[in-house]
């Protein structure tokens, strides 16, 4: 197994709501108002687990520049983490 999937399954799995995150992505582009609302976790603590997700590779940001309304996926790495976990 590569080094950066198991570094990402670590990160996933120390932490509930980044696994929540990580999974509301799946298959779908969503702004982090919608994560919020789809998994019940704050909006403040939504974008931190995005800025640490991505970080990390898990997830990308699709409108870097724009200051609302990003939309964030995930990414192949995100998607081997969740195939692990």
């Amino acid at each position: 197994m590569e080094k950066e999937l198991i570094k990402g399954i670590a990160i996933i799995q120390r932490s509930k709501c980044r696994e929540k995150v990580l999974k509301d992505l799946k298959n779908k582009i969503k702004t982090p108002s919608k994560i919020s609302k789809s998994t019940n976790i704050s909006i403040h603590h939504v974008s931190r687990y995005l800025k640490q997700l991505k970080e990390e590779n898990l997830v990308v940001c699709l409108n870097e520049d724009f200051k609302q309304g990003r939309l964030y996926k995930i990414t192949e790495l995100g998607e081997d983490v969740l195939n692990y976990l």
